[in-house]
């Protein structure tokens, strides 16, 4: 449990490092909180400080998900229980949306997520990852493909358990608060998609 509990704690500090946050404030003296929707991502970053930046961002946080994985895989090597690189998901995406180093105001944990489910399961990964590109790239709503991904992810991580026997209850619960937190993360995207003011992808208006 003690191993539970490191992995738990350092999977959490590293989704705490805020790239979008610390390149903001490093090329333009600003916080990325403070500009565009307000939201610590890769798409506020987009928006407000251009492609370059946006790219760096996204691939620092997609790294954060796969580095909390990779050490969890670790612990799990040293008598962890296998379930442990679910919780180190969990919490990198938590340390992500609420990091203890920026006043735990973050961002969505969309990319951190995609780091962890490639690590978790790469073929579901890229399910997961195509099916959210199709989505943005057919309606330019980031929010409704990344919404759909987590509920996709959410949907074969408990087919797969069931078809090759390896259902775990702890896992299952994992799994289901991982595509929790990105949906709930979105609640102010949802409202707008169903009252049609969800700004599209390439909008100059601000993003939730």
């Amino acid at each position: 449990m003690a191993l539970v509990i490191v992995t738990a704690v350092a999977a959490y500090l590293i989704g705490s490092v805020n790239s979008s946050i610390l390149i903001s404030r490093i090329v333009s003296g600003k916080d990325i909180r403070q500009s565009g929707s307000g939201n610590a991502g890769a798409t506020n970053m987009l928006r407000t400080m251009g492609k370059k930046y946006a790219v760096i961002t996204l691939i620092i946080d997609i790294l954060k998900g796969v580095i909390a994985v990779l050490f969890a895989g670790f612990a799990a090597s040293h008598g962890a229980p296998e379930w442990v690189t679910y919780i180190a998901g969990i919490c990198v995406v938590l340390g992500h949306n609420f990091p203890i180093f920026f006043g735990f105001k973050g961002g969505k944990g969309v990319a951190t997520s995609l780091g962890v489910v490639l690590m978790l399961d790469w073929k579901i990964g890229l399910i997961v990852l195509a099916a959210a590109l199709i989505i943005m790239a057919a309606t330019r709503y980031v929010s409704l493909g990344s919404i759909t991904a987590a509920l996709i992810f959410a949907v074969l991580e408990t087919v797969m358990m069931v078809v090759h026997n390896e259902f775990n209850a702890v896992r299952l619960v994992c799994v289901l608060i991982l595509a929790g937190l990105l949906i709930a993360r979105h609640h102010a995207n949802i409202g707008r998609l169903i009252h049609g003011t969800e700004n599209k992808l390439g909008s100059k208006k601000k993003e939730g």
